[in-house]
């Protein structure tokens, strides 16, 4: 199992991403992921880090359909790819229902069908292929202009059982968040291989995963609403926990945070306890685990979310902290 990096802040000026490029750069961390970002675009980000030399894998967790058409969405993905010289994961997701009525005027009425047509035109587009798709949501007769590039696979966001067998059937990749190993290992992992596929490769599992490493003067609570408080008050995230055996009031209180730490969704402890329990989604089938350290940023800021990181990526020889710009 692989180890990435979910960038722990939101951006107001790129600069401020260059220290968890250069951890990418410098550990065993295999790509930078980015959340969908509406304040400095993702993409953007990625091929600004680019001109000034830092170039590493990219992943995007995921991108948010209503925001773009497919069609856009793969030409700026592959642009990544061009710009930074390696590949590209590019994740997509339907979005909350509100935000989908506040963009589009109305919500998709069928969003596991918006997801397989978007899925499906993306890839093509990605692979050279024409895309030929009249769809009840998308419909695109065209194709990118051929250039060599690093590949992009395509993902699609899981929380629930109906997604994963439909990133089992069309996609590169299944990107989940906040779900526990056993609930990957007994539900979803188990929905996105019994899937029908007709792709060649079988999908691939990353796990975007929120921790934070147990130190003096941390309050837990306060690390778990940070990093997971909007998304424990989301129907459909409340709906997908529900699933995987953890009831949330969506208060963001201590009981939720118990629940949450306790069912392994947000991992606490000294480093040698995250990585058993990083052990466990390995161990349920897990292709990737994306360190995501948002809480901690938020609450102490990102050196220390750079500290707790570098720590988790040990195993990295000959890194010191001056190496990334903790010093």
């Amino acid at each position: 199992m692989k180890y990435s990096i979910l960038l722990p802040v939101v951006p107001t000026r790129p600069e401020q991403a260059v220290l968890f490029a250069n951890l990418v750069q410098w550990t065993a961390a295999e790509r930078l992921w980015q959340g969908q970002s509406l304040i400095l675009d993702s993409h953007h980000l990625a091929t600004w880090l680019a001109g000034i030399g830092v170039r590493v894998p990219m992943g995007f967790g995921v991108s948010l359909m209503p925001l773009r058409s497919p069609y856009q969405a793969a030409l700026e993905a592959r642009s990544v790819a061009l710009a930074t010289g390696h590949s590209v994961v590019a994740g997509f997701g339907p979005g909350p229902v509100s935000f989908q009525s506040a963009l589009l005027g109305q919500p998709y009425a069928r969003p596991l069908r918006a997801s397989r047509e978007y899925a499906t035109i993306v890839r093509a587009l990605v692979s050279g292929d024409d895309a030929m798709v009249e769809g009840e949501y998308f419909s695109v007769a065209a194709r990118l202009p051929k250039r060599p590039a690093p590949p992009v696979e395509v993902g699609l966001g899981v929380l629930r059982p109906k997604m994963a067998a439909l990133a089992g059937e069309v996609a590169d990749r299944a990107i989940t968040w906040l779900m526990p190993a056993g609930h990957l290992a007994e539900t979803l992992i188990p929905a996105m291989r019994g899937a029908d596929r007709t792709l060649e490769e079988p999908v691939r599992t990353t796990a975007i995963v929120p921790l934070a490493v147990a130190r003096q003067g941390r309050d837990v609570t306060a690390l778990v609403e940070a990093a997971c408080g909007n998304h424990l008050k989301a129907p459909h995230y409340q709906d997908a926990l529900r699933k995987a055996g953890i009831t949330v009031s969506g208060q963001g209180d201590a009981q939720d945070t118990a629940r949450v730490v306790d069912a392994g969704a947000f991992l606490y402890g000294t480093v040698e306890e995250i990585h058993d329990r990083l052990a466990e989604f390995a161990a349920a089938g897990v292709d990737e685990v994306v360190l995501n350290t948002i809480g901690v940023a938020q609450t102490h800021g990102p050196k220390a979310a750079a500290q707790d990181l570098l720590q988790i990526l040990g195993s990295a020889t000959g890194v010191s902290a001056a190496d990334v710009g903790l010093t």
